[in-house]
């Protein structure tokens, strides 16, 4: 596996994250075993979570991933060859303080998540959302307090807008205060612009790595979904949005390009995502063994330059 440095530092990671969203919720313990068993013997050793999942689920209290991957690191005994990624900012406690980026959350957050996952030091610390209930200074202190105490490695965020990214790394500098490596935004081929917009450019210029989220669109871009093919669930109802002419056309044009290259919907989409100059590791979630195979089989498929360009044009966002 071809490692990829995480943006301007020296942490070297897989070219795919391993989300576990579904670890606890869509997938059991046995299964989430699985998958990260069969993850790391293929040479992964990224793998993202957040202390907050899956508490909209009923009967999750939230920190059963964490829990579930610390028992897995324990069992393992592979703590050192895994870039363990978490996040904080979601309701984990009662009271006004339970949630957000303030120091007083942030240095009980930590605390917890390290019992949950059974190590003493993060690799990579992330804001889940943008909080603006606290000045960026306060929390920016508190992350680099966790660093220098060797709590956290590497400090990160998800879902800022371009403007706030852009002010948290200036604060950082100019109070020489350890700055973001990364960040985490949703991103995909249906849903280009609130990336390329604006936060592309920011992530290359100042040498932010990237790692997106639902790069698949929760499951549009694996080809489930045709126009003639859409389950009545609620997980379809969710995608209604994305379920355009256009869209359809994309599909429908990744899985004539897969046939050249003997590659499935979901390689073909991620193989054009791999090949973005910003990003770093898009995050895929996987409920079994199977799933992750199709996913890792992503890294073998090599697009040629027409291939790349004909994706762009049909999921291009623009207009022309």
């Amino acid at each position: 596996m071809d490692y990829r440095r995480l943006g301007n530092s020296g942490l070297k990671v897989a070219p795919i994250c391993l989300g576990s969203m579904q670890f606890g919720w869509t997938a059991d313990e046995e299964a989430s075993f699985q998958v990260m068993d069969a993850y790391s013997e293929a040479g992964g050793n990224f793998i993202d979570t957040a202390d907050v999942y899956s508490a909209w689920v009923e009967g999750n209290p939230g920190g059963v991933s964490e829990g579930i991957i610390g028992r897995w690191l324990k069992a393992r005994g592979n703590r050192i060859q895994i870039v363990l990624a978490t996040k904080f900012n979601g309701k984990m406690w009662e009271g006004p303080n339970g949630a957000g980026v303030s120091r007083g959350h942030v240095m009980k957050a930590i605390e917890d998540s390290l019992r949950r996952l059974q190590t003493d030091y993060i690799d990579l610390y992330q804001t889940h959302w943008p909080n603006f209930d606290t000045p960026q200074e306060e929390t920016l202190r508190a992350l680099d307090d966790l660093v220098k105490a060797g709590k956290v490695r590497y400090i990160g965020c998800s879902n800022e807008p371009a403007w706030r990214l852009t002010k948290a790394l200036w604060i950082s500098d100019k109070y020489n205060l350890n700055r973001f490596i990364s960040s985490q935004p949703p991103y995909s081929l249906v849903r280009r612009a609130d990336f390329e917009r604006e936060h592309e450019a920011v992530c290359l210029d100042q040498g932010v790595g990237v790692i997106p989220y639902s790069p698949l669109q929760a499951g549009f871009l694996t080809g489930k979904y045709r126009r003639n093919a859409i389950p009545d669930s609620a997980r379809a109802e969710g995608l209604k949005k994305y379920f355009t002419e256009q869209n359809f056309q994309l599909i429908d044009l990744l899985e004539a390009l897969g046939q050249a290259h003997n590659a499935s919907v979901t390689q073909m989409t991620l193989a054009w995502m791999l090949q973005r100059p910003a990003i770093t590791a898009p995050i895929i979630g996987a409920n079994s063994v199977d799933q992750l195979i199709d996913i890792l089989g992503s890294l073998e498929v090599r697009p040629t330059q027409e291939d790349i360009e004909a994706i762009d044009k049909a999921s291009d966002w623009r207009g022309s």
